[in-house]
């Protein structure tokens, strides 16, 4: 008989919660994956990004886009409830924006939270999760996938619910007490591996959703990769043609100077398809030219920037 997994205790589960039940085939290959690229590139021998190369790109996108913060913060609760992003406080609440964001454009992510919290309250994570499936399909129809995302959501609520004894993971947000001097005596402090761990753990939830809740709600040095930032960092020679989106969020976030990590996220997708157009016209360049030619790219105003969008188990 295979021995029993057993996890430590959040600082929120009571004591008799029910034990969690075991992890599904998809689920331990999802975690196993993570593991294994928690320290170390699935690309070790791949030199690019150099942290000077990485320097080099967000300083110029950041001369485009200078009203976008270079650093992740702490939202406030003040923040606008639908934005999906991530940028909310409440983790449970930000990754289910982070959720009903996948497929879908902002505006339609954006209507769809905003359904769900005219229909159950905000924050009402009980509420959703025992309602009616149909009811919170209809909440959320203007964001797509509407039935493969209610779904999602109030299986999430429910494993939170079994796992934690309560509809929050706001344990996943505890951050290290701090003396009157401003040094840490007692860290209790979830590490970015531990949160990537918990959040993947959850059907429906993948790596590049739990980075976004790590980058946007929790503050952390994370990179996620969606479509857009995967393809410009193809084009830029930054991860081997054979990797996917996975595999190359994994050797992103190891290679990327951390301090850099928000900045670029941001500024990729803002600056998606005038680096694209540059880079396909320019690909024989000299190394001193493209600071000068990626500026004039980047700057010209009759191209848009893409949309934002997600697919498959993010």
């Amino acid at each position: 008989m295979p021995p029993t997994i057993k996890r430590p205790l959040s600082p929120t589960t009571p004591l008799g919660t029910p034990a969690e039940p075991p992890l599904s085939l998809h689920r331990a290959k999802k975690l196993k994956l993570l593991a294994s690229h928690s320290l170390q590139s699935p690309f070790p021998e791949f030199p690019h990004p150099t942290p000077a190369e990485a320097t080099q790109v967000h300083a110029l996108l950041a001369a485009t886009h200078p009203d976008l913060a270079s650093r992740p913060r702490r939202p406030s609760a003040a923040n606008d409830s639908a934005r999906t992003c991530g940028s909310v406080p409440d983790v449970l609440e930000s990754l289910i924006g982070t959720i009903l964001s996948q497929n879908t454009s902002a505006r339609n992510s954006t209507a769809a939270k905003r359904g769900l919290d005219a229909a159950f309250g905000r924050g009402n994570f009980a509420a959703i999760a025992r309602a009616p499936r149909a009811d919170v399909v209809d909440a959320i129809k203007t964001g797509g996938l509407a039935n493969k995302k209610a779904a999602v959501i109030q299986n999430i609520l429910q494993e939170v619910h079994q796992k934690h004894g309560v509809y929050s993971l706001q344990h996943l947000a505890a951050v290290a007490d701090e003396d009157v001097e401003g040094k840490a005596k007692a860290s209790s402090k979830v590490s970015n591996e531990e949160v990537m761990q918990e959040l993947v753990s959850y059907n429906g939830v993948g790596p590049k959703t739990a980075s976004c809740v790590l980058l946007f709600c929790l503050g952390r040095a994370s990179f996620p990769v969606d479509t857009h930032v995967f393809r410009l960092s193809r084009l830029l020679g930054w991860v081997p043609q054979k990797a996917d989106r996975v595999t190359a969020q994994a050797h992103l976030d190891l290679t990327i100077p951390d301090e850099l990590k928000y900045g670029l996220h941001r500024r990729k997708r803002e600056n998606e398809l005038r680096v694209e157009k540059w880079l396909m016209e320019q690909r024989a360049s000299k190394e001193e030219e493209l600071e000068a030619k990626l500026q004039d790219v980047i700057r010209d105003d009759e191209l848009t920037s893409a949309s934002f969008s997600m697919k498959g188990e993010d």
